[in-house]
């Protein structure tokens, strides 16, 4: 299969059993609870989370994530390799019913995203690669079927006028002044307004240049859309010191950052 290592393998076969069962609790229907910090969770992330580390423990790499316990950092630190897992990235979508979640899973070497998955319930589609072994895309239905994967390439020339993704349920006044930067360097910008990690989807096709964040997020939220992007030549970049974004840090709360496509510099924005 396109020469993929076999761990990889295993976690794209956990992402897809793991989005068919949030689409089955998704459609007989749920009910949602509150964490301590008033984000919602449903059994839909438990049962993900389950199925997709029941896959991932078959690697012998750790696993961290979302809905997994966390590691003390003493022994986190040791680790050369690790599972950055969101079982259902978007919860908020999820709970709205609005189709706008997914499934996210990245590997992570040495602090930085070397491989990673962006799986759809909804549409039955995943992406998934990384700057080691090129970026694809395929239905739930083709992953065996390497033959009809699609490699994505990385974007040659911006979109005119210039594409902006941003949250559909976070936003700050940063979001404002980084719109009003980039319409005096670009003129007009369009807007695509999309929840959960899918907004990578966009990024890495070319369907959008750029996609800042300034409202908070965490490790599993970003680091397989970091993953991806990267292997087709874009970038994650710290919003102030301009260098990509690290993992399995202390505190696995990420900075400011703005992705951006492989067809724009950090210059051009």
């Amino acid at each position: 299969m396109q020469s993929l290592p076999p761990h990889y393998l295993i976690a794209l076969r956990a992402s897809i059993e793991a989005a068919e069962k949030i689409m089955e609790i998704y459609t007989l229907g749920f009910e949602a609870e509150y964490k301590a910090d008033g984000s919602p969770v449903t059994r839909a992330d438990l049962a993900s989370s389950e199925i997709i580390e029941n896959h991932l423990r078959k690697t012998g790499i750790p696993i961290t994530g979302e809905e997994t316990a966390k590691q003390p950092y003493l022994e986190r630190q040791t680790w050369e390799e690790l599972w950055c897992v969101d079982p259902l990235d978007g919860t908020k979508e999820f709970v709205k019913r609005n189709g706008e979640f997914c499934v996210n899973i990245a590997l992570i070497r040495q602090k930085r995203p070397v491989f990673g998955i962006i799986a759809s319930p909804t549409t039955r589609r995943l992406i998934f690669g990384g700057i080691e072994t090129g970026v694809f895309e395929c239905s739930f239905e083709d992953l065996e079927h390497d033959l009809r994967w699609e490699k994505i390439n990385g974007q040659l020339h911006q979109n005119a006028p210039i594409v902006m993704a941003g949250s559909r349920s976070h936003h700050s006044g940063s979001d404002l002044k980084f719109i009003d930067d980039l319409k005096a360097k670009h003129g007009v910008v369009d807007f695509i307004q999309l929840g959960s990690a899918l907004k990578f989807f966009h990024l890495v096709r070319g369907e959008a240049d750029v996609y800042p964040r300034f409202a908070p997020t965490m490790e599993w939220d970003i680091a397989a859309g970091q993953a991806l992007l990267e292997g087709v030549g874009g970038k994650v970049l710290h919003a102030e010191r301009n260098e990509p974004l690290h993992y399995n840090k202390e505190d696995m709360t990420n900075p400011s950052f703005v992705a951006q496509s492989s067809a724009l510099t950090n210059e051009s924005l």
